[in-house]
């Protein structure tokens, strides 16, 4: 893979900026990425940061529209929240990228704080809430498998929150003091990628953010989750069609060694029709009408799941035996198929860095984590992974006791 070029300058108010240049495509991305998600909110006070990607396009204190001025240029825009991050990202023609500098310093600087305002997008968050969560069949799966897999870390809840109260009950100096606790320069990378020089950036950046100030930032020691040492099950009832089984385990930081072998296992069961979970449970035994495993990407120390529906007229006990194998069979996985998904890995970062947005994001995400050059290194992790670490941690970390298990069963 084409190595990313990219310069780094720190302001002095704690910004960091990132460039990329890219002059063969004569458009511009941004993305101002903050350190602040779900994981940095008070347990009684959760959905904060979602709440804030929505506030964030509101108004801010000499702008009482975003969208207007950034449509007017030829831009387009959009945010999302993660337990870990915030990040606000735009795309527009190369020569307008002032416009895109004007519009995020003043909202960093502040925002345009009123009721009225905060009262409409607690309304969208809570409707958000109910559609996605409550409102369709096993929508509250992964809010009751959370916090029996998590029991101390804030990973316990999503983005959205842990109910719908913790919004409605939010106040106008609760959501203000959130704003300056973590939505400063110093806990933001700015990242420009596209037909931009360095120097001008800089320049452009010291102009409309220099003179914001540093902040006292609100962060936290987070507690550590203990190890599991018993596997843990709860069993909910609800008026769904088939038996869903939601399994959990325990797996390292994002930045571990680790992490990439275990990430590879989720794309061995899960990659397409040839994934070992839809072959076997889906596939041969049947016994499955749908099986996926997933990682969750987190900072900390996260966790792989498996989602899967249990076909009619088979039991859990079939569904379980049927997971052990799979996960057993990976004891024994073939060269062929650990070289079938480094391809695809290798596939997917290739075709990634061919837009200026996944160039710009994967930047800000690893410098997030702690070095921008990660971007460049990612890949050659993934395909250096062996056999032998694919059967060394699925061993480690793919064990019974270390999994909590959610049945999502039928009244």
């Amino acid at each position: 893979m084409k190595k990313i070029d990219y310069t780094v300058h720190m302001l002095a108010n704690g910004l960091k900026l990132i460039v990329h240049e890219a002059s063969h495509i004569p458009r511009v991305n941004v993305n101002l990425l903050y350190r602040v998600g779900a994981k940095d909110e008070d347990p009684n006070r959760t959905g904060f940061a979602h709440l804030f990607e929505h506030l964030m396009f509101g108004g801010s204190r000499n702008i009482p529209s975003y969208d207007t001025p950034l449509q007017k240029a030829g831009g387009e825009n959009n945010a999302f929240t993660t337990n870990d991050i915030t990040n606000y990202y735009l795309n527009l023609p190369a020569h307008h990228l002032e416009t895109a500098f004007w519009l995020e310093s003043d909202r960093m600087l502040e925002l345009d704080f009123s009721q009225k305002s905060l009262d409409v997008q607690k309304s969208v968050v809570i409707e958000e809430f109910k559609q996605r969560y409550l409102n369709q069949p096993y929508g509250d799966a992964h809010l009751l498998l959370r916090p029996l897999h998590y029991k101390v870390h804030p990973y316990r809840w999503p983005t959205i929150g842990k109910e719908i109260s913790h919004i409605e009950e939010a106040t106008l100096d609760e959501v203000v003091n959130f704003f300056y606790g973590f939505y400063a320069p110093n806990n933001a990378t700015l990242v420009v990628t596209g037909d931009v020089k360095t120097a001008e950036v800089v320049r452009l950046a010291e102009k409309w953010f220099g003179e914001i100030p540093s902040r006292t930032l609100k962060k936290k020691l987070l507690p550590i989750e203990p190890i599991q040492t018993e596997a843990r099950i709860e069993t909910v009832y609800r008026e769904v069609p088939l038996a869903g089984v939601y399994k959990a385990w325990h797996i390292p930081e994002r930045t571990h060694p680790d992490y990439y072998p275990l990430d590879l296992i989720t794309d061995l069961l899960s990659g397409g029709r040839s994934g070992k979970l839809f072959q076997y449970m889906v596939k041969e035994t049947e016994i499955a009408q749908s099986a996926a495993a997933f990682s969750w990407n987190a900072y900390d120390p996260g966790m792989i799941s498996l989602d899967g529906k249990v076909a009619p007229g088979h039991s859990l006990e079939a569904y379980e035996d049927g997971v052990r194998k799979v996960l057993d069979n990976l004891m024994d996985v073939s060269e062929k198929d650990l070289q079938r998904v480094k391809n695809k890995a290798e596939a997917t970062a290739e075709t990634e860095f061919t837009t200026l947005m996944n160039i710009g994001l994967s930047l800000a995400i690893y410098d997030s984590l702690g070095d921008p050059e990660m971007v460049n290194q990612a890949l050659d992790h993934y395909l250096n992974v062996s056999r032998e670490d694919i059967h060394r941690v699925v061993h480690q970390y793919l064990r019974p006791e270390n999994c909590s298990t959610l049945y999502y069963l039928p009244k």
